[in-house]
């Protein structure tokens, strides 16, 4: 696995500093390279109020993807500001495959995030994460309003019925 010769332009992977994903993506973008940085939008909810709290995250903390010809630009992206290293293996950065950039890139929605799917089943178990009835245990039923809300069949101390709530509240128990 070593260095190219020529101008062959790979992805590969790049170590950014502690929660410099975005800053390292802006200075590498800003010097031409092709960058891939993958985000995840997620809900939680406040444990006091129940309110939604909207949460942009990477999908893979402390690191993002970066297309560029290694031979002529890899002491460039080292001294980027954000960078801290390019994941090498044997002192040769080690590249990514582009089946997998387009795996990923598939995933990306129209606002940028990156669709992750937990696809639930009638009849799987499930746990409720937060709100006044966390921890409580179900039975997944059905979907509501374009797969934001669910139906869960509960059964509590000899109490048995049906509740709806918010997709993100539950999770799937496994085992």
């Amino acid at each position: 696995m070593s260095i190219e010769q020529g101008n062959v332009f790979r992805w590969y992977v790049v170590h950014t500093n502690p929660k410099q994903e975005e800053r390292a993506n802006n200075n590498l973008t800003a010097w031409g390279v092709e960058t891939l940085y993958p985000k995840l939008k997620t809900r939680r909810y406040n444990q006091f109020t129940g309110a939604p709290i909207y949460i942009t995250q990477p999908l893979f903390p402390q690191y993002i993807f970066a297309k560029f010809n290694a031979r002529s630009q890899l002491s460039k992206i080292w001294f980027t500001r954000g960078v801290h290293d390019v994941v090498s293996f044997g002192g040769h950065p080690a590249f990514v495959d582009e089946e997998i950039i387009e795996i990923i890139r598939a995933r990306i929605d129209k606002s940028g995030f990156v669709r992750i799917e937990e696809n639930l089943k009638r009849g799987d178990q499930v746990v409720v994460k937060a709100g006044p009835l966390r921890n409580l245990i179900g039975i997944f039923e059905h979907e509501l309003d374009e797969n934001q809300r669910i139906v869960i069949l509960l059964k509590a101390i000899s109490y048995q019925g049906r509740l709806v709530v918010n997709k993100d509240l539950v999770q799937k128990v496994f085992g």
